[in-house]
């Protein structure tokens, strides 16, 4: 055997749940290559591969042993572990007995402190073959599967019955029994294109043998790219392009182990219903790909893929069209029904809906929405009446049947039913952006009405689950405050709105009448809002000691906040910085500290650097008005570094605590003095 080779390893079983393939693969990946790690078992590189009836990787180069170890332990001291007759002591016998060996085969270890008795074992390591059975079962146990099952007369369990098991390293079979299964070279095919055992001469030829003999891709990327290319072939045949969506993509690649594409039709009349309800449709029931026109339209076609090669493909098309037809038959009969009563119809309805059961119906929900958002509304010199109104039916498309179907259509349809209404379209639009941003990194509302509501609703929900004592803990965030938070964060950060967020949590939480301790609950709200935007500031490339600096003076509004973040930034590039925040932190434990009360005004001053820095502080305190009133903190910081050198020189030849105590007041008097004027912006001295 070489020192290095392959290992193979594939298990066999029923269908796996598509939607958790790719994660169960790469999970078991990870955390086989950490139990290498922890064996000390090197290898060049790993790669995963997953169909919906196998996991499997292959370990390139990987050490045929584990390097040798010699263990040493330390005993009991040389002068306690004898007598004086040079019998043994209870420790030593104790440590050699631990050692598994006697006193007289203990080695010396000498140190600068003295010498000890020492015990050293040389290790041989372990072959492969016998660690990596435990390591996978260990890596299987590992496996994010929310419920094992169990099956015949196993006691096993994972996610679905296993029936096979691939162990090989280099061309030889690791020996071993994995969920009960007995280990071998022989893997299977395409259940129905090549159900006959294969065999697996060695891991190098494992990609081919499935492909060639089993009709098989068992790499789940390349399987992905196949998809997408041939998508975009067949959607070709019909002067269009494949709408791709990523999720569903990879659940196509999650249910197929030979893909086969399938261009399918659909009645053209069915094109007249919304775009994003026939997408919805093809998509989430029954995972289709549509095919979209060059500007953008929906074509009357759809491409489907089947796991297998059939000799009657159009039985498979007209089959999948038999399927599609009362599904859209469906969506055009909701879309129809829908219109007949209008949103504003909807809304006293909206009190059989339950929001919480604390907090009460969505009806409720909406008034202190309405309420909220006319505020925010004011507060931006906005049309209150627009927000007013988005709010009122935000909610009533809930109620529709097309909703009903399809809850990720919420919004969406409000809008088009709202615009079918006659309603202005500053109100439709809002009531879809209501739920944006979506997810991470994607867009916040583009409307100014869709702003304020999308802020409303978040902000409301976001006060009203912890005045209910439903604060997330740990992973635990079912009302997905934490989500609200930051798109509300991000909404008044990006779109640069003046709103100042404590008040607007304080202004919601008024709102509510049942009891609970209501400063409590504005202090958690407040931290819990703040350590998100800490989280979003970290992100966008801040560190957190700027961050603490300008947290330091609780500017309330995080559009200034991020501003103040950004000059607190450039200042540190500045020559002047260190010494300016090493002289913040100095001036700031002076005040601190001194039990001598601050001076109402600064007179009696008589060194020289001390009334050269008072007639800078206030040539400064002047120039940084009209500065701080345009909310221009970066040039603030900038004309604030100019008073390094008189700073300098007053530390260097100035004794702020002299005994005389009127000096020492009107001094400390300056100090106060310098430190408000950074304390405008940030503390300074944070930056250290």
């Amino acid at each position: 055997m070489s020192h290095h080779q392959d290992l193979l390893f594939e298990l066999g079983c029923e269908e796996l749940p598509p939607k958790s393939l790719l994660k169960l693969s790469h999970a078991l990946l990870k955390s086989v290559e950490a139990g290498l790690q922890e064996a000390k078992l090197d290898y060049s590189a790993a790669y995963s591969y997953a169909t919906p009836r196998r996991l499997a990787f292959i370990i390139k180069d990987l050490n045929s042993t584990q390097p040798d170890k010699v263990i040493e332990k330390r005993g009991p001291a040389v002068q306690a572990a004898f007598a004086k007759d040079g019998t043994p002591s209870k420790a030593a016998m104790g440590f050699a007995k631990g050692c598994g060996t006697t006193v007289e085969n203990l080695g010396r270890l000498k140190t600068d402190k003295g010498e000890w008795l020492a015990f050293q074992q040389d290790i041989k390591g372990l072959a492969t073959e016998q660690l990596m059975p435990e390591i996978i079962q260990k890596s299987i146990a590992l496996l994010p599967i929310a419920k094992r099952m169990r099956w015949g007369n196993y006691n096993t369990e994972f996610v679905r019955p296993v029936h096979w098991c691939v162990l090989l390293f280099g061309a030889d079979v690791i020996d071993a029994e994995i969920l009960g299964l007995k280990t071998g070279n022989q893997s299977q095919g395409h259940r129905f294109h090549a159900p006959q055992p294969l065999l697996i001469q060695c891991p190098a030829d494992y990609l081919e043998t499935l492909e060639l003999q089993g009709k098989v891709i068992a790499d789940f990327s390349r399987r992905q790219n196949m998809i997408q290319d041939k998508a975009n072939a067949a959607a070709e045949t019909v002067h269009g392009m494949a709408h791709i969506e990523e999720d569903l993509l990879e659940e196509i690649a999650a249910l197929n182990e030979w893909p086969v594409p399938v261009l399918g039709n659909f009645d053209a009349r069915f094109l007249d219903l919304p775009i994003e309800v026939l997408i919805t449709t093809m998509q989430s029931n029954q995972k289709y790909f549509p095919i979209k026109n060059n500007e953008g339209a929906l074509l009357p076609h759809f491409i489907t893929f089947s796991n297998i090669e059939s000799s009657h493909p159009e039985s498979i098309q007209q089959g999948n069209e038999r399927v599609i037809m009362p599904r859209l038959a469906d969506a055009e009969f909701f879309w129809k029904q829908d219109r007949k009563q209008s949103l504003e119809d909807r809304v006293d309805h909206l009190q059989s809906i339950v929001f919480q059961k604390t907090l009460g119906t969505v009806a409720d929900k909406t008034v202190r929405v309405e309420s909220l958002a006319s505020y925010i509304a004011q507060q931006l010199n906005a049309d209150i009446a627009l927000a007013k109104r988005a709010a009122r039916l935000a909610k009533t498309d809930l109620l529709t049947d097309m909703v009903s179907e399809f809850a990720s259509l919420q919004g969406i349809m409000g809008r088009y039913y709202a615009l079918a209404d006659n309603e202005p379209e500053a109100v439709a639009v809002a009531i879809e952006e209501q739920y944006f941003p979506k997810q991470s990194g994607s867009p916040t509302p583009a409307s100014r009405t869709g702003q304020i509501l999308s802020l409303a609703e978040k902000i409301d929900t976001l006060s009203g689950i912890f005045s209910a004592g439903l604060i997330p803990t740990g992973d635990k965030d079912p009302y997905a405050l934490r989500r609200a938070t930051l798109g509300s964060l991000r909404i008044i950060i990006e779109n640069q709105l003046d709103l100042d967020i404590v008040d607007l949590l304080a202004f919601a939480l008024a709102q509510y009448q049942h009891e609970f301790d209501r400063q409590q609950t504005m202090k958690m709200l407040s931290d819990f809002v703040f350590d998100r935007l800490k989280g979003y500031c970290l992100d966008h490339g801040h560190t957190a000691n700027e961050f603490e600096a300008v947290m330091a003076v609780q500017p309330p509004k995080p559009h200034d906040f991020m501003q103040r973040l950004q000059a607190v930034k450039a200042f540190r590039q500045l020559p002047e910085a260190a010494s300016l925040a090493a002289a913040n932190k100095r001036i700031i434990n002076i005040l601190k500290k001194s039990d001598t009360a601050i001076a109402d005004s600064i007179t009696g001053l008589i060194e020289t650097q001390e009334l050269q820095l008072h007639a800078a502080a206030i040539q400064s305190a002047k120039d940084i008005q009209p500065l701080l009133a345009q909310q221009n903190y970066q040039q603030t910081l900038t004309r604030l570094a100019q008073l390094k050198d008189a700073v300098d020189e007053f530390f260097d030849h100035v004794m702020v605590n002299t005994d005389d105590l009127a000096i020492r007041a009107s001094r400390l008097a300056l100090l106060s003095m310098l430190s408000k004027q950074f304390l405008e912006i940030a503390d300074i001295s944070k930056l250290q």
